[in-house]
């Protein structure tokens, strides 16, 4: 935030009075109520930057409706992605923006031509998108395609590095569905 200070700019013969002292006060706090408004307008012109005022707006455009337990993040995400949609595309573009939503290493795809399948499994570390990916990919994917979207559980070569007394900690529904560390 900007450091606001009118009094600097008055003539030596004002500075002293006690009324400018106040008209001074109440001008710099709308001055810095000014300066977060256009710092705010700034922002809303990127969508990870934006304010909550800045991403309904670009909701509204889009046709989205956010979730009432969706956070900031979240909505910024479904954005990004919508956003990242453009027909046609390619498995290679498929990827980069699986890459984009889920990390580079967050998801697995399998495409088999000859069944019009398409299965893509979402990585435990990113199962907070696995609804966002399912609408891009029900978007996007062409309609005479089989789509199955799913997380990836934990299996067994991921948790067979860890001794039973540290599985021992978790229960089975914890050891299939959620990241665990050291796994």
């Amino acid at each position: 935030m900007r450091d606001v200070d009118v009094s600097r700019y008055y003539p030596s013969v004002v500075k002293e009075a006690k009324e400018f002292h106040e008209i001074a006060a109440r001008e710099n706090e709308m001055f810095k109520i000014i300066w977060l408004a256009l710092d705010d307008c700034l922002n809303d012109q990127f969508i990870l930057d934006s304010t909550k005022n800045g991403v309904s707006r670009r909701e509204i455009m889009l046709k989205i409706t956010p979730k009432a337990s969706d956070t900031l993040d979240e909505r910024k995400f479904r954005l990004l992605m919508r956003y990242n949609e453009m027909l046609p595309y390619t498995v290679p573009d498929l990827k980069q923006k699986l890459a984009n939503l889920c990390g580079a290493n967050g998801y697995r795809i399998n495409l088999v031509n000859n069944l019009f399948s398409l299965e893509v499994r979402v990585e435990l570390i990113a199962k907070k998108n696995l609804e966002s990916v399912q609408e891009m990919l029900e978007r996007i994917v062409p309609m005479n395609m089989t789509l199955f979207v799913d997380l990836l559980y934990n299996q067994h070569f991921t948790l067979g590095k860890l001794t039973h007394e540290q599985l021992r900690k978790y229960t089975h529904n914890t050891l299939r569905n959620e990241v665990i560390p050291n796994g």
